[in-house]
């Protein structure tokens, strides 16, 4: 699963310097964007060895039908879905939580004894699986289980505890690295800012001033959009 596809813009952008500079030509003299796309569909941002074992554990399967379920129901346990942009179902939670506990097996035992004890104190207390149970229910049991002792390492806590930290901080984070969860935060990413210049106490504390001819030329807002053009003794005409 790539959830960081916004470095893939930048990786082009390399790709496409480096076969612009090495003249890199097709038959058909395509062009570099040409390239570039061919290299999107096969790297994505990813090397291919990295690639190779995205596409490995893609094939493989950690859960069944009735644990991913599971998965689902606790997630949005933890996390419940919001208007407009939706939960950890939206976001492909249970997918990413698969995709990591294949990725790191040492989570494994841990996420699958903890699907086991859900189902078990469900149906010892309330006579159905966890994820058949009322909300009220799924909040009773996971309320158990929320809280660790802090004075205690985890490792040497209950398998259950340990299931639930793994569980509400992959839920987390599947959903808030996810289109979904990032429209959630509003995250607009790097925008353009307006810049006045150093603040005048700054400048006459160390006793300096601007240039009244470049304040005019570098720092009017109105002219932010006009491209700068220089003579050729490299002197700043616009």
């Amino acid at each position: 699963m790539d959830r960081r596809k916004s470095i893939q813009t930048i990786i082009l952008g390399a790709g496409a310097s480096a076969l612009a500079f090495h003249g890199c030509k097709t038959e058909g003299d395509a062009n570099v964007e040409e390239a570039v796309a061919a290299s999107d569909e096969k790297y994505f941002g990813r090397t291919p060895k990295e690639l190779e074992r995205i596409e490995k554990l893609n094939a493989e399967r950690l859960f069944n039908e009735h644990e991913m379920e599971t998965i689902g129901v606790l997630s949005t346990v933890i996390l419940p879905p919001k208007e407009p942009h939706g939960g950890p179902l939206e976001a492909d939670v249970p997918e990413f939580i698969e995709f990591m506990g294949k990725d790191i097996p040492e989570m494994q035992t841990t996420l699958l004894g903890g699907l086991m004890w859900l189902d078990h104190k469900s149906n010892t207390e309330f006579g159905t699986d966890f994820k058949s149970a009322t909300l009220e229910q799924q909040k009773q049991i996971c309320d158990q289980i929320c809280y660790h002792d802090i004075e205690v390492p985890l490792d040497d806590q209950p398998l259950e505890i340990q299931f639930f930290y793994m569980m509400r901080g992959l839920t987390m984070t599947g959903y808030y690295t996810s289109k979904v969860g990032i429209a959630d935060l509003g995250y607009k990413g790097n925008m353009p800012n307006v810049w006045d210049g150093v603040p005048q106490d700054v400048l006459d504390q160390h006793g300096v001033a601007y240039d009244p001819e470049w304040i005019a030329k570098c720092v009017d807002q109105s002219k932010r959009g006009v491209i700068a053009e220089w003579d050729e003794d490299g002197n700043l005409l616009t």
